[in-house]
């Protein structure tokens, strides 16, 4: 479990991207003279050469980036690391950064990156393969999998009839102390802020603060949410639906004691967030269509349906999942994903109500 000093530096770091990308525009805009990064890019000039900052773990990419450079023919060169971290560190490099194709853990650091003005316009036949809903605005990053946000609940403790239809159901008092979440965490951080732009700053600033008056049970991570909601340690929790999944894979249906329960319409609670890449200006500008294409293609959704049951979000492949719903049935709050980089907003509310 990380310290406290450890959780509050990542909260710094998390504040720190939302704070750059306001800043850095025309910063960048100035130190740019529209030549493809020089010396200090290091291979950016060379077409068959690209880095990539990754945010999603090594464990999880590395073999999909190792098919990358088979079936491209690049030499890719990943660096990896939190997904807030690399988008200040991309951020506070400019235009001399390294990175050619920034592979993130949520849209509202790609959103940053795009304010920013450092993300490449994608070509409008790799845009198309993905819904507009799971895109960047601007067309300038595309989503690559997605995950709902779901309410988890412990079967022995909660009858399905009895379940909320809505996240704002869990300030009442038949939830008190049964409710667990991670309010640490970059996932629910995500949930917080589409709430912010989706229902008005009032709404949920009122909702945390009587959710927090509710007694809900803290967790550092999703995992220890999933696993202390089917413990029975708590009655519903908070969590991005692959973990349920994934618990599945590991240990067979029979061994849970729980179940999803997706939200209906467009409650924040039944937000829909992806990973998704960003190509960004300069000399690799060409090596990172190819991989954006790459992670769009059958191969690339194919492996992350079936090794982390995201969804894929090209068109043409869907999840093979049992009991996953179709994309196209799941709710969520009606907003441009790159809005999620208001994320300075979002801790500055949190601390403000004494979540973080």
């Amino acid at each position: 479990m990380k310290s406290e000093p450890a959780r509050r530096a990542r909260l710094r770091t998390l504040a720190a991207v939302a704070a750059a990308a306001v800043v850095l525009p025309a910063a960048a805009a100035c130190g740019n003279d529209g030549g493809d990064g020089g010396d200090a890019g290091g291979d950016k000039g060379k077409n068959n050469s690209l880095v990539v900052y990754s945010g999603r773990d090594e464990a999880l990419v590395a073999p999909l980036l190792k098919d990358l450079e088979k079936k491209t023919g690049l030499k890719v060169d990943v660096r990896y690391g939190d997904t807030a971290e690399l988008a200040a560190q991309i951020l506070e490099e400019g235009d001399r950064t390294k990175a050619g194709l920034f592979f993130a853990q949520d849209g509202g650091a790609l959103g940053a990156l795009s304010k920013a003005g450092m993300l490449d316009t994608l070509p409008q036949k790799s845009l198309d393969k993905v819904d507009a809903k799971y895109r960047g605005g601007k067309d300038d990053w595309v989503g690559v999998s997605g995950r709902s946000r779901v309410v988890i609940y412990n079967t022995d403790k909660v009858a399905e009839k009895d379940l909320p239809k809505s996240v704002f159901e869990l300030t009442d008092a038949k939830w008190k102390g049964k409710v667990a979440y991670a309010p640490t965490n970059a996932s629910f951080h995500a949930f917080v802020t589409a709430m912010r732009v989706s229902e008005g700053e009032k709404k949920t600033r009122d909702w945390l603060t009587a959710f927090k008056a509710n007694s809900p049970k803290v967790y550092e991570k999703n995992g220890a949410v999933r696993d202390g909601v089917d413990a029975g340690e708590a009655s519903l929790g908070l969590i991005n639906h692959y973990y349920w999944f994934e618990k599945r894979k590991e240990v067979g249906a029979d061994k849970l004691n729980s179940e999803l329960h997706f939200l209906p319409g467009t409650d924040p609670g039944a937000l829909v967030n992806v990973a998704g890449v960003g190509v960004l200006k300069g000399g690799q500008s060409e090596a990172g269509r190819k991989a954006v294409d790459f992670l769009l293609g059958k191969d690339a959704q194919t492996y992350f349906a079936t090794q982390t049951s995201e969804y894929p979000l090209a068109a043409g492949v869907t999840s093979p999942v049992e009991g996953l719903p179709a994309l196209d049935t799941l709710g969520g709050p009606d907003m441009d994903l790159s809005e999620l980089d208001s994320l300075e907003k979002t801790l500055e509310l949190l601390k403000d109500v004494g979540m973080v």
